[in-house]
């Protein structure tokens, strides 16, 4: 390291009133892996989105290679050796992984008979083979491949022009632990090769794995960088949020506490992925459930909503209701928050306030009427008191952060009066504050007699959280551990491998 790659000097971006990036400079050297955090909202995408000419900045210098650098569009960035691969869905699912991945590109490959596609799917090939992704056939249209396969698909797109600088934000929150290994492997290949990567996580551990340094941004503004040895988790989450962050921020009390009527039984539910799981549910219990990424937890999850076709078994209320179908779990008050959460959980190009009130149109019709003033109370009252980040109710979802779009999720839900959660990966992508939000809204539902169903990845989350947690492997419970001190995360392994 030593020569500088990329440096940007007083760098300005608002939105409307709202300003994401403030005199904001920064220098990264080449081979250097660089890691960028903060909360939701502090300017680390929208900085990364000048750099990738996603967004064009207000006033600033950025130079690349000691060049001065003013990207308008993705295709000048990847001219210029920048590649950018986002934390939503990057690609276009209806065209093929080879389409994807050569957008914009396709003069590569025609001919005196228009685009040579078998030449095409065969470069692709190679792509995927330079991010260890062969497993994956180019030619297929992406609507067929899972979410993590897609991902590693834009991985490619970015990696095919061997990139100076690759920017990763928020990309390993889509990845199981296989997909992470290949990844990093990809970084370690940037690195190599005297590159430099811009990775923004909001995994704090994960960051010390994998970066050289990390620059922390707040409100905006540049707080400072960190080489690797000073990369103390516990200072960089109080440099990111600006007060002291408690080391514990899950549940302090060490025993189950719930109430013994239940609310919910899983009767021999089985289904593709879903092989004879029973179990129940009782109210204002935090029910974990944890395992491997293809054990069938998530596939669980929206079983239980009703959006998963069942072999046989069935989904019992309490009043002897047999969920069948999300609308009628969403009208016996079931919420459901996906792990997808910009694809299955909200509609993006759709404003905040709709989406809030979505579930509980049908409460608040009159005769087959909605008067527009009770829904706005209602997107307000929620947003409100979910301290929802927002320029407008009337601003788009695609506008806000990570943080703020799962909290429109969470207000969609309780506006509805939903009784029983399912909360798959509630916490993925969201930063230190919108997280230790969200653990204290679960203690306050809870103590509510809210029932929770919380899908997780993270086993400290299930350990710190849950009542019980019941552990999936190849599909069916392997063990349910009550809440104890004596939990460990070797315990819980033990019965996920």
């Amino acid at each position: 390291m030593g020569n500088v790659l990329l440096k940007a000097d007083n760098i300005y971006k608002s939105f409307g009133a709202t300003r994401a990036v403030v005199d904001f400079s920064v220098e990264i050297d080449a081979g250097e892996i660089r890691g960028f955090i903060g909360e939701n909202g502090s300017g680390k995408s929208t900085f990364s989105s000048m750099v990738a000419g996603v967004y064009s900045r207000d006033s600033g210098t950025m130079y690349v290679d000691g060049k001065e650098y003013t990207p308008h569009s993705t295709v000048e960035a990847s001219a210029n050796g920048i590649a950018l691969v986002v934390q939503e869905a990057g690609v276009i699912t209806d065209i093929s992984g080879a389409c994807n991945i050569f957008l914009n590109k396709e003069d590569r490959f025609s001919g005196a008979f228009g685009i040579n596609y078998a030449k095409m799917n065969a470069a692709a090939k190679e792509a995927l083979h330079k991010v260890y992704a062969d497993h994956i056939d180019p030619s297929l249209s992406c609507a067929l491949l899972n979410l993590e396969d897609r991902k590693l698909v834009e991985i490619a797109k970015a990696m095919c022009d061997d990139p100076r600088l690759l920017i990763i934000d928020e990309t390993s929150n889509a990845l199981t632990t296989e997909g992470r290994s290949i990844l990093y492997k990809v970084i370690n290949d940037v690195k190599a090769k005297g590159g430099s990567v811009l990775f923004i996580t909001h995994d704090l551990d994960e960051l010390v794995q994998v970066c050289d340094s990390v620059t922390i941004m707040r409100d905006g503004h540049y707080i400072t960088t960190l080489p690797k040895e000073q990369m103390d988790i516990k200072r960089m989450r109080e440099l990111m949020v600006g007060r002291e962050i408690s080391d514990n921020y899950y549940r302090t009390d060490y025993a189950p506490d719930y109430q013994k009527d239940v609310v919910l039984t899983a009767e021999h539910l089985v289904a593709p992925e879903i092989n004879d799981v029973s179990f129940e549910l009782h109210r204002g219990e935090i029910l974990g459930i944890g395992g491997l990424s293809d054990c069938g937890m998530h596939d669980l999850g929206m079983a239980l909503f009703g959006a998963e076709k069942l072999d046989s078994g069935a989904v019992v209320l309490s009043d002897g209701t047999h969920i069948t179908n999300p609308k009628l779990a969403t009208e016996k008050g079931i919420g459901y928050m996906s792990k997808n959460r910009d694809t299955e959980a909200i509609i993006l190009q759709y404003p905040i306030d709709d989406n809030i009130t979505l579930p509980s149109l049908s409460r608040l019709a009159r005769h087959g009427l909605i008067k527009p003033r009770e829904e706005r109370e209602l997107a307000k009252k929620w947003a409100d008191r979910l301290s929802i980040k927002l320029r407008s109710l009337h601003s788009y979802c695609s506008t806000l952060s990570g943080g703020n779009k799962q909290k429109v999720v969470l207000a969609k839900w309780l506006g509805n009066e939903s009784k029983i959660l399912i909360m798959d990966c509630p916490t993925r992508g969201i930063d230190i504050g919108v997280k230790e939000a969200i653990y204290k809204l679960m203690r306050e539902l809870k103590a509510q007699g809210v029932s929770i169903v919380m899908i997780s990845e993270e086993l400290a989350e299930l350990i710190g959280m849950s009542d019980r947690i019941m552990i999936m492997k190849d599909y069916a419970i392997s063990k349910i551990i009550d809440r104890s001190p004596e939990v460990t995360e070797k315990m819980v392994i033990e019965y996920k491998i």
